[in-house]
């Protein structure tokens, strides 16, 4: 019984390790935790795009992974572009912002 015990215990040790180590990140693939947060950032950054007056936030696309923001679209000045990058910049959590976005 006790060896049936020891085995049991050592299997529900093995699952948890193996789940565990699925969840982890690589360079490609996030793990759970790091895409939450990603997910939170991406809300961040558009809703403060579409709070700025002077700027078509429907236009701009944004993505983010591992902290690093991706904008991306069309708009119509420079001026678009640099208020976009600091926005973006501003919300908790963005490491950089890579600007993708093109002139119409």
């Amino acid at each position: 019984m006790k060896l049936l015990s020891q085995t049991f215990a050592a299997l529900i040790v093995a699952t948890t390790l193996l789940t565990a180590a699925g969840c982890a990140s690589t360079n490609k693939h996030e793990g759970t935790g790091e895409y939450v947060d990603d997910s939170v950032i991406t809300t961040k950054v558009k809703a403060m795009l579409f709070d700025e007056p002077n700027l078509r936030s429907g236009q701009i696309n944004v993505e983010t992974f591992k902290g690093v923001v991706q904008l991306s679209g069309f708009v119509s000045t420079q001026a678009d572009i640099n208020t976009a990058i600091e926005v973006a910049r501003k919300v908790k959590g963005v490491d950089s912002v890579k600007n993708d976005m093109r002139l119409k």
